[in-house]
């Protein structure tokens, strides 16, 4: 009589090795070295000055990380594309001036001057998103002239003055009340922070979870094999420079309620520290990678920076030199790092 052999179940030794490259890849290894830089940032500036950790200023640097966080949201969406917006600074402040346009000059409701920010910002973009979708003009060239385009028209439509809000009370309270210190004293958290992590968990579902994410990844993969499997990709690049355009209209509300003003001649400038927080995070300038919660990081990290070199007294010009230097370094390591994968 034979017996058949029992073959026992084996162990899964592939399953620690998957466990392993998946936290261990490159995109994670840059976010763990992005939020070791981070703490390395909090340390020292702490060490260097202790007016770093007061309350008045960690607040400070939370409206500020607000503000960059949400036009590096924006800019995480087109850089994935591997496109380029450089014109998400003074897209932010033609948004603020349109709210206050709704609610100073024309005195309407305050929903309505919210619901005019976002979509000033959604048209603008789509703009952009035609130029460079249909007309084939190079994203770098397409947003340079929205740039110039939109700050002339915030000072046009502004009359060169700064719009103050002082007849929508409740406006202000988009940035600078605290609705989690209303609950808890000892988290005066700003609104507008609250609205940055919303935000952030949105465009998270949105790149990870849906259609709009996949092919935001695809094109900046390979825009020609998206194209040739037959997906409308004009259509596809022009609802991400509109969604785009959409979160700096946020931004937008954000700077003007933290404010209490639309200041047209504020915003150009804006646009480095958003591309730089959003490769800092780990986004390929090459496109096709990136995520949400490594540009948030790169935002924290750039506001940090700023913030403590203003702390220690570093002349505004250095600071200027300062985020030039990161950006190289960044964009440095962004090509070693597509190197080696």
């Amino acid at each position: 009589m034979t017996t058949t052999p029992v073959s026992l179940p084996t162990p899964r030794a592939g399953i620690p090795a998957r466990i392993a490259a998946r936290l261990f890849n490159p995109a994670a290894r840059q976010k763990l070295l992005a939020f070791a830089s981070l703490l390395g940032l909090v340390i020292f500036f702490s060490l260097a000055s202790p007016n770093f950790l007061a309350a008045d200023n960690l607040v400070a640097i939370l409206q500020a990380t607000a503000v960059n966080g949400v036009l590096a949201i924006a800019c995480t969406f087109v850089i994935i594309t591997s496109g380029i917006d450089l014109s998400v600074g003074t897209l932010m402040t033609f948004c603020a001036v349109m709210a206050g346009v709704v609610l100073t000059y024309w005195g309407l409701p305050i929903y309505l001057g919210v619901a005019a920010a976002i979509l000033a910002g959604a048209l603008c973009g789509f703009v952009s998103g035609v130029l460079i979708a249909k007309l084939k003009i190079p994203p770098f060239i397409a947003t340079l002239g929205m740039m110039m385009l939109l700050k002339g028209l915030s000072l046009v439509i502004s009359g060169t003055k700064p719009i103050y809000f002082n007849d929508t009370p409740e406006f202000p309270v988009i940035s600078q009340e605290s609705l989690i210190g209303d609950l808890l004293p000892a988290l005066p958290i700003p609104n507008a922070v609250l609205i940055l992590f919303l935000l952030a968990v949105l465009a998270s579902l949105v790149l990870n979870k849906t259609a709009l994410g996949r092919y935001t990844v695809a094109l900046g993969s390979n825009e020609e094999a998206l194209r040739l499997s037959g997906v409308n990709v004009d259509l596809w690049k022009i609802v991400v420079y509109s969604v785009s355009g959409g979160i700096c209209g946020i931004a937008g509300l954000l700077i003007a309620s933290r404010l209490n003003s639309a200041q047209p001649a504020l915003g150009q400038g804006y646009e480095l520290d958003a591309i730089a927080a959003v490769v800092i995070g780990g986004t390929s300038l090459s496109g096709g990678a990136g995520t949400v919660l490594g540009t948030i990081i790169g935002a924290f990290i750039m506001s940090v920076l700023t913030n403590g070199l203003r702390i220690l007294s570093v002349a505004q010009e250095w600071q200027t030199v300062v985020t030039g230097a990161i950006i190289i370094i960044a964009v440095y390591f962004d090509i070693l790092r597509r190197r080696r994968t």
